[in-house]
Parts: C-alpha cells; sequence; structure tokens
C-alpha cells in the first residue's frame, strides 16, 4: 500500500492518495481536482472518503461519480472494505457531528480530517460543533498504540505517543 498527499484549497487541505494494485481511495478531495487527478494519473479511483462535510474537504465532490463517495450517511462505525482496501471506520464528532476518522492497519495511520491536528484538535464553536462530543471522541483514540501515525486536514504529521506528551486536549 502506498500513500501520497497533496494541499489543495485555499485553506492548503491535506488530500491524501491511498493506492494498491493500480487502484486508489482519495480521503478529503478538497477543491483542486485537477491537481488530484494529476497525481491518481492512470490508476483507478474506487472511492473518495470524507472526513466531514466542510467546503475545504469536499469542494471537489461534484467531479467525482456519486457511487464512489463514502461518508457519514453511507459508512458504518467499524471494518469496512471498499475494493482491495480494508480500513475501520471510527465515529469521532467534535469538530463537526458528521466527523469520521479512517484506520489502515497496513499504513499504521489514522486519517483524522480536523479532529486531531499537530498538538491541538479541531475547532469546536463551529455549526454541529461540540467541546463535550470532541473529549468523548479522543476518549476513542485509547484503543491506538503510541507509534500510530496521525494524519490530520491540515498542517503536519504526527503519531499518538507525541500528542499524548504534548496536546493539552489529550491530558483532560
Amino acid at each position: 500500500m502506498n500513500l501520497e498527499y497533496i494541499k489543495v484549497g485555499y485553506l492548503r487541505t491535506n488530500c491524501y492518495i491511498i493506492s494498491k494494485d493500480n487502484k486508489c481511495l482519495i480521503i478529503d478531495p478538497g477543491d483542486d481536482y485537477p491537481e488530484i487527478i494529476k497525481v491518481v494519473n492512470d490508476r483507478e479511483i474506487v472511492g473518495v472518503l470524507v472526513t466531514h462535510a466542510h467546503p475545504d474537504h469536499v469542494g471537489a465532490l461534484e467531479f467525482f461519480d456519486a457511487s464512489l463517495i463514502y461518508d457519514y450517511y453511507n459508512l458504518e462505525e467499524g471494518h469496512n472494505k471498499i475494493d482491495c482496501f480494508e480500513f475501520e471506520v471510527l465515529y469521532t464528532p467534535g469538530h463537526k457531528s458528521d466527523s469520521l476518522s479512517f484506520y489502515f492497519d497496513e499504513l499504521n495511520g489514522l486519517f483524522t480530517g480536523d479532529f486531531i491536528f499537530f498538538e491541538t484538535v479541531g475547532r469546536t464553536d463551529l455549526y454541529t460543533g461540540s467541546s463535550s462530543d470532541m473529549q468523548k471522541s479522543i476518549l476513542k483514540t485509547n484503543i491506538f498504540d503510541d507509534d500510530v501515525i496521525i494524519y490530520p486536514g491540515h498542517g503536519k504529521f504526527t503519531d499518538f505517543k507525541h500528542e499524548r506528551e504534548n496536546n493539552l486536549f489529550f491530558r483532560n
């Protein structure tokens, strides 16, 4: 399994492209479809995963076949499989009520959207955000080992060891 990412749109959203066997999944397509397609190249897109429905994460969805889009409304929490890709879905509300995170064991990585960032978490003061839901979602991450990599919706990557030691929101 291979992982690539590009920064897309006005808020520099991290758009992730996971590939295997000349097929790929896209996580959070932001709003720069032409740039995403350049990176995808000739690989077959078998799914587009959405961590939450804010414009900087979903702006390019209109360019993808609707049958390829997977979000809060059509993914179950727990084990999921799309073509050759297996992953776990966690409901992680707080930043937004429809927030999801995706764990790929083969990458030892959790894609968190705007749930967890390097040494902080996403805002909870926007529409459908909730500080209490955020705290409950953080507690759900106790299942992950320290070496699991966190791939956020913006900014640099981190891991659970670093966040547990340096992120104030993980200490409460």
